[in-house]
């Protein structure tokens, strides 16, 4: 981390997303002072009386919209750098939160591995664009003398992305996108999930007029439940390594098997470790997400882990769910 004794104000309308940048922040270094604000309103005052040195900035904010709010604290506090954190990805968007006069911009989605990356490169005084914008130049915003040791590591093609809800209703949502997605493109998909997220789910499958029937005849469409598994693949509370990577090798092998396609592949979905979280079990909810993250980069397979969020985000929990996000190569909230 840059300097110590920065300022800097997080503007997120979602408290918890907030509460992440902000943590991860004030973890990587002690002279790092947070402040926060909820509307694009609220920002603008706030950096004004403020005047932070940086400024993590999301657009869609209620009140005024982060441009907007953006074209204020020009003018309300110019010596602070704005670095967009928001959910747009267009070139065009990026664009223009550039022409703003913005130091930097990353995707929500790739927070937990860009943020530091980010921040140190506009505290440094050179513009930052994320590594999905690789190729823009946004009209020179994206200068090029980035140092590679501030650059964020390139990922595989292949994701491991966690994504919390604040409902159930967003969850099976989701997860039922990401499975039809999966099924549709003639892949395999494999789903860890308890009894009646299982249940809704074929129901929303079936609702989207996705033959389901045959993709669990053909083997492309696994349904595990979550508690069964997991008690045969831990000993004494906790993941044997060895076992683990036999059972989902197996697995996964078994659902490569069933697509038929020459670059099909497998993807896998689940609740495994959300369920060990409300169990008690956080140290093996994370190490459940080690392996899974493991196995995902050496197979070059998507997983998607789901977490209702109102169920983990007590106060006393946050270095817990800092963990859990380290984990993964994405994160988002819903």
């Amino acid at each position: 981390m840059a300097p110590s004794s920065i300022s800097v104000l997080v503007v997120d309308d979602f408290e918890p997303f907030r509460q992440f940048l902000s943590s991860s922040l004030q973890k990587a270094s002690d002279g790092i002072v947070c402040w926060e604000a909820s509307d694009g309103l609220e920002a603008v005052h706030k950096a004004e009386e403020l005047q932070p040195d940086l400024i993590l900035l999301d657009i869609g904010l209620p009140k005024l919209n982060g441009m907007e709010a953006a074209r204020k604290i020009a003018k309300a506090s110019p010596r602070s750098k704005i670095l967009f954190v928001s959910q747009e990805s267009s070139a065009e968007v990026v664009q223009e939160a550039f022409r703003l006069g913005a130091w930097g911009y990353i995707v929500k989605t790739d927070a937990a591995r860009e943020l530091l990356a980010a921040v140190n490169v506009v505290l440094r005084g050179a513009r930052f664009a994320g590594s999905r914008f690789d190729g823009h130049d946004f009209n020179g915003a994206s200068d090029g003398r980035f140092p590679e040791s501030a650059r964020p590591k390139k990922e595989s093609a292949r994701r491991h992305e966690v994504q919390f809800y604040s409902s159930d209703e967003g969850f099976l949502e989701n997860f039922s996108r990401f499975i039809d997605s999966a099924l549709r493109a003639g892949n395999a998909v494999i789903v860890l999930a308890t009894e009646s997220h299982r249940n809704s789910l074929l129901l929303r499958l079936q609702a989207r007029d996705l033959d389901v029937a045959t993709a669990i005849e053909q083997g492309r469409y696994i349904s595990l439940d979550a508690a069964g598994t997991l008690s045969a693949l831990m000993v004494n509370d906790r993941f044997d390594r060895a076992r683990f990577l036999k059972f989902t090798g197996e697995l996964v092998a078994r659902a490569a098997r069933a697509v038929k396609q020459e670059h099909g592949h497998v993807a896998a979905c689940g609740e495994g470790s959300p369920l060990l979280w409300a169990q008690g079990k956080a140290e093996a909810a994370i190490r459940l997400e080690y392996l899974w993250d493991e196995f995902a980069r050496s197979h070059d397979m998507d997983v998607l882990c789901g977490y209702v969020l109102n169920s983990y985000q007590r106060e006393h929990e946050n270095q817990l769910y800092e963990r859990i996000c380290a984990e993964h190569s994405a994160v988002s909230f819903r």
